[in-house]
C-alpha cells in the first residue's frame, strides 16, 4: 500500500482518484486523520497501514500569507517534512516528497537542472527549501520532487481563479513577465504512482524535476483557460498582459520558474503531458461541474 499525507489537498485528492482508477493500493490522509508535525501521529498511521511507500502531499502553499505566517508556514513546510522523513526511516519506508520550482530565485535564463544552487526568494521557498533538506537528513530512502504551478479539478488554484474571473469580469488583467510550467494534478499524480515500482527496484533515489510539457507564462496560461470555457459559458472577457509591476504582491515571485525535467524522463521513462492540452482538458471538467454535470468536484 502507498500511504499519502496530505490527502485532504488538490494533490492528495488527486492521487485518491488515480489509485482508485488504477486499482493500486493508496490510502490517503487528511491532516485531521494525522498531523504530519506530529511524530506519534505519522508514526501510528505508519504502524497501522503497513505501506511499502509514503508520499508526503502536505504543504503549507499560501505564498503571500506566509510572508507573515511565518512559524505555521515552517511548521508545515519544514517540520513536516523532518518528521515525516524520520518515521520513514524508522519504519525503513521510502519517502517521495514533494517540493517546488520556489525553491529557485527566477534568474535562470533557462530551465533549471536539479544541481542547481537553490536561492529562494519568499518565506514560503525558504521553508520549502529546508523541507527538502530535513527530508535529506531524516532517510536516504526518498525522492524528492519539484513540480510547479500546479492546477487540478481539486482545491484552489489558478485555473479555477480564472474561471470563476471570467464568469463576473469583462477583462482579466494578468501578469506576462513570470514564465514557467503549469503542471495538472492528473498528470503529477499519474507520475508518481508511475515512478514508485522503479524506485523500489532500483533505489534511483534522489532529487528529481516533473512538470508539464512546455513553458508559458502566467498571462498565456490563463488566455488558454478563458478559451476553453467560452464555448461552455458564454463568457469571452479580454485578458490583458501586464508587468509584475502592476500587480504588486506580499511575496516576491521568481521571473523564470521554468524546470528542466529531462533528467526524470531519462531515469524514469515518464514525459509530462503538454501543459495546454491538460488545461484544456481540466477547464471543462471544472466548468461542467460547476454547471451541475459532474458532482465529485470540490
Amino acid at each position: 500500500m502507498i500511504l499519502v499525507f496530505g490527502g485532504d489537498g488538490q494533490l492528495g485528492r488527486e492521487l485518491r482518484r488515480a489509485g482508485a482508477s488504477s486499482a493500486v493500493p493508496l490510502a490517503a490522509l487528511s491532516r485531521a486523520e494525522a498531523d504530519i508535525t506530529d511524530y506519534a501521529a505519522v508514526a501510528a498511521a505508519i504502524n497501522h497501514h503497513d505501506p511499502f511507500l509514503v508520499v508526503n502531499a502536505a504543504a503549507y502553499t499560501k505564498v503571500d500569507l506566509a510572508e507573515t505566517e511565518v512559524s505555521t508556514a515552517r511548521q508545515v513546510n519544514e517540520v513536516g517534512p523532518a518528521t515525516v522523513g524520520t518515521a520513514c526511516a524508522s519504519a525503513g519506508v521510502p519517502l517521495i516528497h514533494i517540493s517546488t520550482d520556489y525553491v529557485f530565485d527566477g534568474r535562470k535564463s533557462g530551465g533549471y537542472v536539479e544541481g542547481d544552487l537553490i536561492a529562494p526568494i519568499n518565506v514560503y521557498g525558504r521553508t520549502k527549501a529546508a523541507g527538502e533538506q530535513a527530508v535529506r537528513k531524516a532517510t536516504p530512502l526518498h525522492a524528492i520532487l519539484r513540480t510547479s504551478w500546479v492546477y487540478g479539478e481539486f482545491g484552489k488554484n489558478f485555473l479555477k481563479t480564472m474561471i470563476d474571473l471570467a464568469a463576473t469580469r469583462d477583462e482579466l488583467r494578468v501578469v506576462a513577465d513570470q514564465r514557467g510550467c503549469p503542471t495538472s494534478t492528473p498528470d503529477l499524480a499519474r507520475a508518481i504512482l508511475a515512478i514508485v515500482p522503479q524506485l523500489l527496484k532500483k533505489k534511483i533515489w534522489g532529487t528529481y524535476h516533473f512538470t508539464g510539457a512546455g513553458v508559458t507564462t502566467w498571462h498565456e496560461f490563463a488566455c488558454r483557460i478563458v478559451a476553453a470555457q467560452a464555448p461552455l459559458t458564454g463568457r469571452d472577457p479580454r485578458v490583458t498582459p501586464i508587468t509584475t509591476a502592476e500587480f504588486p504582491t506580499a511575496a516576491q515571485r521568481p521571473a523564470n520558474s521554468e524546470l528542466d525535467c529531462s533528467l526524470f524522463e531519462r531515469v524514469f521513462g515518464v514525459r509530462g503531458r503538454p501543459w495546454a492540452e491538460e488545461a484544456d482538458a481540466i477547464t471543462r471538467a471544472v466548468v461542467r461541474a460547476s454547471l451541475g454535470k459532474d458532482s465529485h468536484v470540490a
